[in-house]
Order: C-alpha cells, then structure tokens, then sequence
C-alpha cells in the first residue's frame, strides 16, 4: 500500500509535486477528470486502460486526501458517487499540460503510442 511523504520526507517543493500528481495513474485520472468534467465511477473506469478496480479506488482515494478531486455521494438507492476535480485539481492540468507537450517534443520514438494512450485529453495539442 502506498504511503504518503510526511513533511520531513520532502526536500523541495518538486518532490511535493511529483508525491501528489506522480505515478502511473495520477496524471491520467486527473487528464479525464479535466476533459469530462464529472464522472461516475464506472464511467470515470470506462475511460481508463488496463487498471484494476483496486488499483483506481486507491488511486482516487489517494487523489481525494491530497485535495485534487472531489468525491460528491448522494443519499440514494443505488448509491450515487461522482467525481471530479477541485480547484487544486484544476491548476495541476496546466503543468500536466506542459510536462506532455515536453514530452512530445523529445520523446518522439514514442509520441504516437503515446497520443492513443492520451485520447481524452487535450495536452499534446
């Protein structure tokens, strides 16, 4: 299970940056949370390749601690979750949005695995 830096942990404000929206998941959740704004979990799964269901529910779980996106419950029969991002979350996406376009320019071996991996998202433009 992961374990979050403590204060101590972190030495300068990129290693912070990298522990919240770092990993192979993160970003990803945070690039389809910014394209469709809200989703259901099982719609926000449906946009994801190859994760596990344990493996998202950590991951948001992750994600909801650190204050990047927003879990709204609903008292109903089914119960209804929906998420989305939150203020913080939203400012992520400009500095994702960069890190891709870098990315493109030096990683060009890769790009185009890289753009179908990336359909719900808009950084690459």
């Amino acid at each position: 299970m992961y374990k979050p830096k403590t204060e101590k942990d972190i030495r300068c404000p990129l290693e912070y940056g990298l522990d919240i929206f770092g990993g192979k998941w993160k970003s990803r959740i945070i690039c389809v949370l910014a394209e469709m704004k809200l989703l259901r979990y099982s719609e926000l799964r449906g946009e994801m390749a190859n994760i596990t269901d344990a493996v998202l529910a950590a991951t948001l779980k992750e994600l909801i601690r650190d204050g990047i996106v927003i879990r709204k419950s609903y008292d109903e029969i089914p119960p209804k979750v929906e998420y989305s991002l939150s203020e913080k979350g939203r400012s992520v996406v400009p500095i994702l949005q960069s890190i891709c376009q870098w990315s493109g320019i030096y990683h060009q071996e890769d790009n185009e695995n890289a753009l179908r991996q990336c359909q719900k998202c808009d950084f690459h433009n």
